[in-house]
């Protein structure tokens, strides 16, 4: 598998854990799709540029959720 390819199935294993989850934090994600941060960032704006997910900032922390 090419990293690109361990991308898209990040991004696949993130939108699942976020459609079982809700709105979650950056570390929740990391802990429920057991992937490194670094992966988890790139999944994350992959989702983000296909618009599948939504990112808030709240006070001290960053939300993620399904769009």
């Amino acid at each position: 598998m090419t990293y690109v390819e361990e991308i898209g199935a990040t991004a696949g294993k993130v939108w699942g854990f976020l459609a079982a989850s809700g709105p979650v934090s950056l570390s929740a994600i990391e802990k429920g799709v057991d992937a490194p941060r670094s992966l988890v960032y790139m999944a994350l704006g992959w989702l983000a540029r296909e618009g599948k997910v939504a990112i808030e900032r709240e006070e001290r922390s960053i939300r993620i959720r399904l769009a």
